[in-house]
């Protein structure tokens, strides 16, 4: 698997990664692992959420050959919409 981590700032963690959660229902199931909720698709692509203190750890994972970056893209793109109102970023680590 391929993997990027990265954080978004946020006052309200829980409700964003609920929210994405919610969202992709259909794409695969979403546990709660460790604290986490992580969302697991039939193509093998796996995206963990971790509120903490201020903000939103974000984790997206890909099995190999897979485009890791556009599918983090496409996560940040989400979450970033969700939190339009509050002007959320999320950041990836280099």
């Amino acid at each position: 698997m391929q993997t990027l981590t990265g954080q978004m700032a946020t006052d309200r963690p829980e409700r964003y990664a609920k929210q994405l959660a919610s969202h992709w229902a259909e794409r695969g199931p979403a546990t709660e692992e460790d604290g986490a909720t992580v969302l697991r698709w039939e193509g093998g692509q796996v995206i963990s959420m971790t509120p903490q203190d201020g903000t939103l750890a974000v984790q997206v994972s890909v099995p190999e050959g897979e485009d890791l970056e556009r599918f983090a893209q496409v996560v940040k793109v989400h979450l970033e919409r969700f939190g339009q109102r509050d002007e959320l970023t999320v950041v990836w680590d280099e």
